[in-house]
């Protein structure tokens, strides 16, 4: 009976040993802890690149069946300094949405600038006009709601300042009246053309009145021959016949925003640069990439084509 026991009491003691030893297999979860943040990682996007502004003031989109004397002549400036302006290496190789200059260097800020110095010199009149406290009060630049306790010297001070603030008040308006008037004569200032003595670059019927939409300038029938003369002083622009449907072209600069155009020509007698005065005889009458013998006869201002019979003498 003892020895029973004493198996049992083996059996059991194995048993608790062999349960206590036993390796935990439970998989561990770490949680995150209530109302821990949980952070996303950032996608930065790609910066977009913004389209840079081309000026069409002073610069051109090339549009399919442009060639550089066309584009000349549109914006009347000459074929070779649309040439420099833009490092031309083959002027005959521009492309479609090329972007080219067609202006002066400075003709963007030359308006600005004009602006400017007027204002500027109004406003300095009017400024050394001013007593000197009016003067400081116009340069301040520190807050003006500042506090201050409420006393009878404090009351006289801020009477004192407006009594001179009123005045430098009714100054600027006046000022602005002065130079708005002065903004507006820049900007619309009479036509170069005016004073330019103009006369009929030759004779003959006109068989074709200037029409925006078809004709820019004026077709006066003639001989084959017949003298073409320059219609008022200036420099020749261009001499050739690179512009398609014009022939034998001569162009005449005549100021900075003036040129004359003369087209069809038998044969052109003058050359690039040349100093020509008024009436003097530029080319003979032809039919040179045209149907009929003519002079076509244009007048342009900033480039744009305008009504030569407008300018031209009555006759």
């Amino acid at each position: 009976m003892l020895a029973v026991r004493t198996i049992f009491a083996g059996a059991m003691i194995s048993l608790v040993v062999a349960c206590s030893s036993t390796p935990n297999n439970a998989p561990v979860v770490e949680r995150a802890s209530r109302g821990a943040e949980v952070v996303k990682p950032t996608v930065v996007a790609a910066p977009i690149q913004a389209k840079p502004v081309i000026d069409l003031r002073t610069n051109y989109v090339v549009k399919k069946g442009d060639t550089l004397f066309r584009i000349a002549l549109d914006h009347g400036q000459s074929y070779s300094d649309i040439v420099a302006w833009n490092s031309l290496k083959n002027p005959n190789d521009i492309k479609v949405d090329q972007v080219l200059r067609v202006a002066p260097l400075d003709a963007s800020v030359n308006g600005a600038a004009q602006t400017a110095s007027v204002t500027s010199g109004v406003a300095s009149e009017v400024k050394s006009a001013l007593p000197v406290s009016a003067n400081l009060s116009l340069n301040k630049t520190s807050p003006k709601g500042d506090k201050r306790t409420y006393s009878d010297a404090s009351l006289a001070e801020l009477q004192k300042v407006d009594g001179v603030v009123a005045p430098v008040l009714a100054t600027a308006v006046k000022t602005e009246q002065v130079v708005k008037p002065v903004e507006k004569a820049i900007l619309s200032a009479a036509p170069e053309s005016d004073a330019i003595d103009w006369i009929w670059p030759t004779e003959g019927r006109v068989v074709a009145n200037f029409d925006d939409a078809k004709n820019k300038g004026l077709d006066i029938a003639g001989k084959l021959g017949q003298d073409v003369l320059a219609a008022g002083a200036g420099k020749v622009m261009y001499e050739g016949s690179g512009i398609r449907g014009y022939g034998n072209l001569v162009i005449i600069k005549h100021s900075n925003s003036i040129l004359s155009a003369y087209a069809h020509n038998k044969i052109n007698l003058v050359k690039e640069g040349q100093s020509i005065s008024r009436g003097q005889k530029i080319a003979e009458m032809g039919n040179s990439d045209s149907d009929a013998i003519k002079l076509h006869f244009e007048i342009r201002q900033q480039g744009k084509p305008v009504d030569p019979s407008k300018f031209l003498p009555a006759r």
